[in-house]
């Protein structure tokens, strides 16, 4: 997970980029500490690393602390470096300085640093960005630091890596396909994440996805971006193309409140998966945000049922991985735990309780999240709910599949088959995956919805309504 740099190669690699930049704010005294020092108090060489510290002392604030903290995470502690190792006590005179500084007793527990200064107003360092940019430029690989500039929309002290390097986890680039006849090797129990877009219909089976978290592809003559955080649990399809401009998206390497980050590779800018928009870089403030195709997460026999003319997604990837059903993170999905420390959790639901998220359009602008516990829909296969004005039907398959569509004044009552269910005047429709399709050929659109673990979709919408 760790780079294994020698102390001096990373820190003072990285800190000369930052040394540029010094000088570059005007505040009240005392001035803010040249992000320069920070880096040398990172040295191996005892005198040079007090005498930063010494400097930094008198300018310090509490806001600094995430800078300090930026630094340790990539110094090992003594079980995981060489007994000869100098990191260790490196890493270890940094929480030194920071427990004098603030007053706090948090010894070496990282994440109890970060929730301490996460509770805080985020008033960061003015050269917070670049700095951050070139720790992970040296620490990391250049390509992310690169990432890291321009304007942000969200708090970067909650940016980290995820532990591999720019597109690391290799996306399918328009993977091959097979028809549901040549897909044998698919049991129908298992997982897969099916859309239909202008009448062709594609399943992505979880097994291959999670090896590569990302696809771009094209269905029905339309560039998408699939993109699956396997740690908040949400697959979402994206349109590729945005603002008139069609984007090639990849895997940062970086997380946000354990969501990962994607960038397009036209203009570097940092997207949020689970809200389809710009959050770091050039595109910031340009009024983005992807469209979403509908998705449902069902079982490969239900899926092939409903569409035989499906195609799927092929072993043959181009790369060696074990596409077993349940290999790909299976420790991290047999538990409750998160492998990355968020701002905040909601106790209502476990961690990794699945729910059903919807982004409406709110009153006024802006969007309301809204979650509905899955488990909650599996007792409830026909839900009706109303939200900013808004009147959706949730419809539950056999298999538990999740389908929202736009109600209106229809009440939906039973269920009549397995892809029909009957309203209140004894009418029956057909549940397809564009819409609901009723007397006459009435329609009710389909809304786009997508399973989220609960602590990820509460980390980044904790506003949202929550039915249980």
């Amino acid at each position: 997970m760790f780079p294994r740099h020698a102390c001096v190669r990373m820190v003072f690699a990285a800190g000369l980029g930052v040394l540029a930049i010094a000088g570059t704010s005007a505040r009240s005294q005392p001035a803010p500490p040249d992000p320069a020092l920070f880096f040398q108090a990172t040295s191996a060489d005892p005198a040079v690393a007090d005498a930063a510290l010494a400097r930094i002392a008198p300018a310090w604030r509490d806001d600094y602390t995430p800078m300090i903290v930026d630094l340790a995470r990539f110094l090992p502690v003594a079980s995981r470096a060489p007994a000869d190792s100098p990191l260790p006590a490196i890493r270890a005179r940094l929480i030194r300085f920071l427990e004098a500084r603030t007053g706090q007793r948090f010894g070496d527990d990282l994440n109890r640093w970060r929730e301490w200064m996460w509770a805080r107003p985020y008033a960061p360092h003015p050269d917070y960005m670049a700095f951050k940019a070139a720790v992970y430029r040296g620490a990391v690989e250049p390509r992310m630091g690169d990432f890291l500039t321009g304007r942000s929309l969200i708090r970067l002290d909650e940016i980290d890596w995820g532990g591999v390097k720019v597109n690391g986890i290799p996306p399918l680039d328009s993977p091959r396909t097979v028809g549901a006849a040549d897909a044998g090797w698919l049991r129908d129990s298992h997982v897969v994440f099916g859309l239909v877009v202008n009448g062709e219909a594609r399943a992505y089976p979880r097994r291959i996805l999670a090896w590569h978290e990302l696809a771009r592809d094209e269905l029905g003559g339309v560039p998408l971006t699939v993109v699956y955080c396997t740690l908040c649990g949400t697959v979402i399809p994206y349109r590729s193309t945005v603002g008139g401009v069609q984007r090639t998206f990849g895997t940062s390497g970086l997380l946000y409140r354990s969501n990962k980050l994607m960038f397009d590779e036209e203009t570097g800018s940092l997207w949020s998966t689970l809200d389809g928009a710009p959050v770091v870089g050039p595109l910031v403030g340009q009024d983005l945000r992807l469209a979403v195709e509908p998705v449902v997460t069902t079982t490969w026999g239900e899926w092939r049922t409903a569409h035989p003319d499906t195609t799927v997604v092929s072993l043959e990837t181009g790369f060696d991985r074990d596409y077993a059903e349940g290999a790909a993170y299976r420790d991290y999905f047999a538990t409750d735990d998160l492998m990355f420390r968020v701002s905040r959790v909601d106790r209502r639901l476990d961690n990794k309780a699945e729910v059903l998220g919807l982004l409406l359009p709110a009153a006024g602008g802006g969007r309301q999240a809204v979650a509905l516990s899955v488990a909650f829909l599996d007792r409830q296969r026909i839900y009706h709910g109303a939200w900013e004005g808004q009147s959706l039907v949730v419809l539950t398959s056999p298999a538990g599949a999740n389908r929202v569509y736009d109600a209106g004044p229809i009440r939906f009552v039973r269920w009549e088959a397995e892809d029909r269910v009957v309203d209140t005047a004894n009418q029956a429709w057909t549940v397809t995956e564009e819409a609901l399709v009723g007397p006459a050929r009435r329609r009710l659109p389909r809304r786009p919805a997508f399973r989220a673990f609960w602590f990820g979709w509460f980390a980044q919408f904790p506003e949202t309504l929550l039915v249980k």
